[in-house]
C-alpha cells in the first residue's frame, strides 16, 4: 500500500497551454480589420448597401438563434466537442471568404461566423472543468490575455503587410485560414473533461491509502480530493429536466439583488450597442474614406484600441472607489462619453477623427464592462456567474437583433450608415440618462437616510454621556 495520493501540481499546466495556443491562433486573423475593404474590392465587388442591409445582419440573427442551445449543449457535451465545432466553423468561414462569391454566399459566411461567436462560451468555460479552483484566477488571466495578444498581433501584422509590403486583402485572408487551421488541429489535443458546471457536476470523495500509523497522521493533515462525474450516457431525460429546473431556481436567485439587476441591465444595453458599433464601424470608415482612394489604417486603429481597452481594464484593479455608491454614476458618465464619441464619428468627415472617436468609444466600454463584470462576479458563485453571463449576453443579443431589424435590415428602415451611427449615439445618450437619474436617486436617498439618522445618533451619544 502506498502513501496517501497527492494532487499533481502541474495538472493545470497542460490544458492551459493547449487552450492558450488554440486561443492565440484563432484570434490571429490579420484580415479581420480589413473585411469591408475586401468585400467591396475587386474580389467580391459588393456594395456598401448590400453589406450593411443584407450581409452583416445575418451574423446577429444567427448568433441569437444559436446562442441558447449552444449554451446548454456546451455544458452537456463537456466543452471539448463544442470547441472542435468552433474550430471547424472558423475554417469553413474563411474558405467561403476566399473562394465563394455573391450575397447569398456571404450571408452563409456570416451565419457560420455567428456559430463561431456563439461557441466562444466553450473556450472561456472549458478550463474551469479541468483545473482545480485554486488555479481559476491564474488560468482565467492566461486564457483571456492570450486572445487579446493574438488580436493585437494580428491587427499590427495586417497593417504592416498592407502598408509596407502591399499584400492584397485576399492573401491576408489566406493567412487567417492557415492560422485558424493550426488552431483546429490543436483543439483535438485538449483533454476531455470529466465534469462540467451543471450537467456533470463533480462528486467529491476522499481517497486515502495508508501503510502505517505515521501515514495516517500524514493523511490527516492533507487528504487527496478526487473529482469525478457521471458519464454522458448515465444522464437521462429525468436528470436533464432536473438540471433545467435548478437553472431556473438559480436564475431567480441571480436576479434577486437590485444592484445586480442594474449592473446587468447596463451590461445588456451597452453590449448590444457596442456589438452593433463594432459590426458596422468598418462600413462607416469605408464611407468616410473609401479604401480604393487611400491607404487604410484599420489594422493599426484596432491594435491601438485593443491596447487602450486592455489598459483601461487593467486600471480598474488599481482604482479605489466605492462602486456600490458611485458605480451607477460612473456608468452614466462613461455612457455619455460613448455617446459623444459616436456623435464625433458620425458628424466628422475626416477619417482620423472617426478613428479617434472609435478609440475613445472602445476604451470607455472596456473600462465599464470590466467594472460590471467584477461587480457581478464578486456576488455570485462560479456556476451562477456563468449562468448570469449567458443570460446577460442573450438579452444583449435580443436588443441588438431589435436594433438590427429596425435600423439596419432592408425589411425595416434600412437606414444609411451615417443615420445609423446617429441612432447609436442617441442610444448611448439614453443609457447615460437612465443611469444618471438612477445614480442621483441613490445619492439623494443615502443623504436623506444619513440626515434622519444623525439626530438619533446624537441622542444615543448624549444618553451614553
Amino acid at each position: 500500500m502506498g502513501l496517501c495520493a497527492r494532487k499533481d501540481p502541474t495538472g493545470w499546466l497542460y490544458p492551459t497551454i493547449i487552450l492558450c495556443f488554440y486561443g492565440f491562433f484563432t484570434f490571429l486573423r490579420p484580415s479581420e480589420p480589413f473585411l469591408t475593404p475586401y468585400l467591396t474590392g475587386p474580389e467580391h465587388n459588393l456594395t456598401v448597401d448590400q453589406m450593411t442591409n443584407s450581409v452583416f445582419p445575418v451574423w446577429t440573427y444567427s448568433y441569437l438563434a444559436i446562442l441558447f442551445p449552444v449554451f446548454l449543449l456546451t455544458d452537456y457535451l463537456r466543452y471539448k466537442p463544442v470547441i472542435i465545432l468552433q474550430s471547424l466553423s472558423y475554417i469553413t468561414t474563411w474558405i467561403l471568404l476566399l473562394f465563394a462569391r455573391g450575397v447569398p454566399a456571404m450571408q452563409g459566411m456570416e451565419f457560420l461566423y455567428g456559430m463561431v461567436t456563439a461557441t466562444e462560451i466553450a473556450y472561456f468555460s472549458y478550463i474551469y472543468s479541468v483545473v482545480d479552483t485554486e488555479h481559476y484566477q491564474r488560468v482565467t488571466s492566461y486564457c483571456r490575455s492570450i486572445t487579446l495578444i493574438g488580436f493585437t498581433v494580428a491587427a499590427v501584422l495586417g497593417q504592416i503587410l498592407v502598408s509596407l509590403a502591399g499584400v492584397s486583402y485576399f492573401y491576408l485572408n489566406a493567412i487567417s485560414l492557415i492560422s485558424v487551421s493550426v488552431a483546429s488541429v490543436s483543439s483535438f489535443f485538449l483533454p476531455m473533461p470529466k465534469r462540467s458546471m451543471f450537467f456533470h457536476k463533480k462528486v467529491v470523495t476522499k481517497s486515502v491509502q495508508v501503510s502505517s500509523i505515521e501515514d495516517i497522521k500524514s493523511c490527516d493533515q492533507e487528504m487527496s480530493i478526487t473529482t469525478s462525474g457521471p458519464e454522458p450516457e448515465v444522464i437521462g431525460n429525468k436528470h436533464f429536466f432536473k438540471v433545467l429546473l435548478q437553472l431556473c431556481k438559480d436564475i431567480k436567485e441571480c436576479y434577486s439583488s437590485k444592484q445586480l439587476i442594474y449592473w446587468s441591465l447596463w451590461w445588456a444595453l451597452a453590449t448590444a450597442g457596442y456589438n452593433q458599433v463594432v459590426n458596422y464601424v468598418q462600413v462607416l470608415w469605408e464611407y468616410v474614406e473609401p479604401a480604393q482612394n487611400s491607404t487604410v489604417y484599420n489594422g493599426g486603429v484596432e491594435a491601438v484600441s485593443t491596447f487602450l481597452g486592455a489598459l483601461s481594464s487593467l486600471s480598474v484593479g488599481y482604482v479605489k472607489v466605492n462602486w456600490e455608491l458611485s458605480g451607477e454614476l460612473a456608468l452614466a458618465i462613461f455612457s455619455a462619453v460613448n455617446a459623444g464619441a459616436l456623435f464625433l464619428m458620425d458628424y466628422s468627415t475626416n477619417i482620423w477623427m472617426c478613428y479617434a472617436g472609435y478609440l475613445i468609444f472602445k476604451a470607455s466600454y472596456m473600462l465599464l464592462i470590466t467594472i460590471a463584470t467584477f461587480q457581478i462576479a464578486v456576488n455570485l458563485s462560479m456556476e451562477r456567474y456563468a449562468l448570469m453571463f449567458g443570460i446577460n449576453t442573450f438579452i444583449a443579443l435580443v436588443l441588438q437583433t431589435i436594433l438590427t431589424i429596425i435600423v439596419v435590415d432592408a425589411r425595416g428602415l434600412g437606414l444609411d450608415i451615417i443615420t445609423q451611427f446617429l441612432v447609436y449615439g442617441s442610444y448611448f445618450a439614453v443609457i447615460a440618462g437612465i443611469f444618471f437619474a438612477r445614480s442621483m436617486y441613490v445619492i439623494i436617498s443615502l443623504r436623506c437616510m444619513r440626515s434622519k439618522n444623525e439626530p438619533e445618533t446624537r441622542i444615543q451619544e448624549q444618553a451614553q454621556l
